[in-house]
């Protein structure tokens, strides 16, 4: 499996620098983002983020559909803290029975939402501009990981188109059996959870057979190995290794001039 390609073809400069410098940029600019609470270095992060998507060579409305299951898990997080928040600090806005919701806990919800964007794009930028079996390539010569941990990881990751394959055919084949829920959403809840049951099982037991599978062709041996494709690390590289963390570092500056930094400690 490769990605899929993006509108211009990944003719973006950043899009063909090396899969580990790509990889390691995203790390660098993200992780950092988890230390504060506040809603400016995020913010600041996502701005940064769409701006070099044309030096990616990643069309925005690409990126709007690989982050559309990351939006939902947001709405769910919106909702948890809007009603679970254990600090209700600020103007209060709204008091309904047990729900009491306050100027702190939209301030930490939108703090919250804002980062897991921030720290979920990068990675799905490198991931739509990076053909898995270059980085796998990149982390073995470049990165010095264990090609059994790298081709390992890149098995897992082909196989990943198969489980929505697998779910369509399993909830195709509950259907033709007569099970269906309806308009009883109680039934749809059993009947999601019955089905992911049974894809986690299909996913255990193919994800075993694949690890036999590759002991059995030598890839558990200790033994060096050689490469197809050569991925060179240059400067452009450790340049963009170090651009991502001076803007990172850029983000909470500008948050902590802001008076917002709130650390998570």
């Amino acid at each position: 499996m490769t990605a899929v390609p993006t509108a211009n073809g990944w003719r973006g400069a950043l899009a063909r620098r090396n899969p580990a410098a790509k990889l390691g940029a995203a790390l660098l600019f993200s992780l950092p983002l988890i230390v504060t609470l506040d809603p400016v270095a995020p913010a600041v992060a996502i701005a940064v983020e769409l701006a070099v998507l044309p030096l990616f060579g990643v069309h925005p409305l690409l990126l709007l559909r690989r982050a559309a299951p990351l939006l939902l898990s947001i709405a769910g997080l919106l909702v948890t803290v809007l009603l679970f928040a254990a600090d209700r600090s600020g103007t209060v806005l709204l008091a309904a029975g047990p729900v009491t919701l306050t100027t702190g806990v939209l301030l930490t919800a939108l703090g919250l939402s804002l980062r897991v964007v921030a720290v979920a794009l990068p990675g799905l930028i490198v991931l739509a501009t990076t053909d898995p079996t270059d980085l796998a390539d990149a982390l073995i010569q470049n990165a010095r990981f264990s090609p059994r941990f790298a081709i390992g990881a890149l098995a897992a990751f082909r196989l990943v188109p198969l489980l929505t394959d697998e779910w369509r055919t399993l909830a195709a084949a509950r259907r033709a059996r007569g099970v269906d829920a309806g308009r009883n959403p109680a039934a749809a809840v059993r009947i999601f959870a019955s089905t992911a049951f049974a894809l986690l099982v299909g996913a255990i037991r193919r994800g075993v057979r694949l690890a036999t599978a590759m002991d059995a062709r030598g890839f558990d041996s200790r033994t060096p190995r050689t490469v197809a494709r050569r991925q060179t690390f240059g400067r452009r590289d450790a340049a963009l290794l170090l651009a991502a963390a001076a803007l990172s570092a850029g983000a909470l500056a500008i948050s902590a001039l802001t008076g917002a930094f709130r650390p998570i400690f």
